[in-house]
């Protein structure tokens, strides 16, 4: 069965999927870019090849969302996937069902960094990256398309998974200041699906912290690159993908009519969230 690590774009869910590789998927909790590999995406387009679905049909694709995850969920063991889609419908084909889910681990972050950390990551201005947030659908990958939605609805559509007791919402703001409660809170979540007494290897645990820290993840892309990153349009080199971080700070960066615009299409969910507060 699947637990969704769910969120908008450039909200930490690299950061997330690293904590959770380098905890399940390690000997001694020391990360490296390898063991995130551990945690694919969904969609995914070489799964959908893998099972004869016509990768040139975009309605087939969207068709075969649930038969997808049926036959993934036929190791009958938990297991994680990364998705930047909205929790959506489209012509009655749903992304998911309680059926294949066990539930979702929704990474959510202050809207006024994810625009200007969205820019950098796709040779954006600021506002054009505003803009993206507030009014774009979908965005296409190369060949992926995920249907993200907006910036406030991929927020609310996962909610549902919350009148199921199966949600949980973690801020990154949270991971970055607050990193060894909040990554237990994870686990003390997923634990919860495994029907076994809770204990942690507090060894690897401390390691898994550790070898996840921003400098250290930024130190690796620079030893050896990572796949994830994006090539810059101007100088057709990769970009860094872990480029500011913790540092990332939209007070700094961003414009003051930019930050209004923002403030003002995501007022309900920032209040609600305590990023006007």
């Amino acid at each position: 069965m699947i637990i969704w690590l769910a969120s908008y774009p450039k909200s930490g869910n690299t950061l997330v999927r690293s904590l959770l590789s380098a905890y399940f998927f390690s000997k001694d909790g020391d990360y490296n870019f390898d063991l995130i590999k551990n945690i694919q995406q969904f969609p995914d387009i070489n799964l959908f090849k893998k099972f004869g679905i016509n990768i040139n049909n975009e309605n087939e694709i969207i068709k075969n969302y649930i038969s997808i995850q049926d036959k993934l969920n036929k190791k009958n063991s938990i297991q994680f996937y990364k998705t930047h889609s909205s929790l959506f419908k489209i012509k009655d084909n749903a992304f998911t069902d309680l059926r294949n889910s066990l539930g979702v681990i929704y990474i959510v972050r202050d809207p006024r960094n994810v625009a200007t950390s969205w820019a950098h990551h796709n040779n954006l201005s600021i506002n054009d990256s505003c803009d993206y947030l507030i009014h774009q659908k979908e965005t296409s990958g190369n060949p992926n398309k995920v249907y993200h939605g907006t910036w406030n609805y991929n927020f609310h559509s996962w909610k549902s998974f919350k009148y199921e007791e199966r949600y949980l919402l973690i801020k990154y703001e949270d991971l970055i200041l607050e990193k060894k409660n909040t990554f237990l809170k994870i686990l003390e979540f997923i634990n919860k699906f495994n029907k076994k007494k809770f204990t942690i290897n507090i060894k690897k645990f401390d390691n898994v912290l550790n070898s996840t820290s921003f400098k250290n993840m930024k130190k690796l892309e620079n030893e050896k690159g990572f796949y994830e990153a994006m090539i810059d349009k101007n100088s057709g080199k990769k970009k860094s993908f872990f480029n500011l971080g913790p540092e990332n700070n939209w007070k700094k960066i961003l414009d003051g009519k930019v930050r209004i615009k923002i403030e003002k299409a995501f007022k309900d969910e920032m209040e609600e969230l305590g990023y006007l507060n």
